[in-house]
């Protein structure tokens, strides 16, 4: 992960302005579940029906609050573990919104230990690329894709929330962006 160094106070910036969240396997994995999402609302949901927008919404949600709460790291710890839990809570609730169309339309929930599950876990292990599954879900049921996107955020939620964690420890340690500022500025004072 990287690190969030004061810069040289020679330096104009304060804050690492590299800071790249399209390196998180989280977000990565994000922009698999809104691509999906997108296409099986497209092909499976009325447009008219509130679900198409909700689903499409959390999905987007969750990958824009990954991004806005990654950058907010750099100046405020309490701010960015607000965002990233709100892209949580938006991955939860679409969760649901999978889970339930199943449910309600008396298709199948893989379970965890299926072959199917089992084989998309490893997938979504190995391969992050989002055109290769919008691609394979080009030719899938609703019931497959549902499946898939479920696994894929089982995934995500899981690498967000040790993010969130080792984050939060983290900041018990050290620390944030104000403590590390007044730590700097003692030093250009020479105290």
């Amino acid at each position: 992960m990287p690190t969030f160094e004061l810069m040289n106070t020679a330096d104009t910036h304060i804050v690492n302005r590299n800071m790249n969240y399209t390196d998180l396997l989280f977000y990565k994995k994000a922009v698999i579940i809104y691509d999906l999402t997108y296409l099986f609302c497209e092909r499976f949901i009325d447009k008219h029906d509130r679900t198409f927008d909700q689903m499409v919404q959390s999905a987007r949600s969750s990958k824009q609050n990954i991004v806005e709460g990654y950058i907010d790291l750099a100046t405020s710890v309490e701010m960015s573990l607000k965002l990233l839990n709100v892209a949580r809570g938006s991955m939860l609730e679409l969760r649901q919104d999978y889970e339930d169309y199943l449910r309600t339309r008396n298709l199948r929930l893989w379970q965890s230990d299926s072959k199917e599950s089992l084989s998309m876990q490893n997938l979504g292990r190995t391969n992050l690329d989002p055109q290769y599954y919008t691609q394979l879900a080009s030719t899938r049921s609703d019931e497959t894709i549902a499946n898939m996107v479920l696994v894929l955020l089982h995934q995500a939620e899981y690498l967000l929330y040790r993010f969130i964690d080792h984050r939060s420890e983290q900041f018990l340690r050290e620390g944030g962006f104000r403590e590390k500022l007044s730590t700097e500025r003692r030093k250009v004072r020479g105290f």
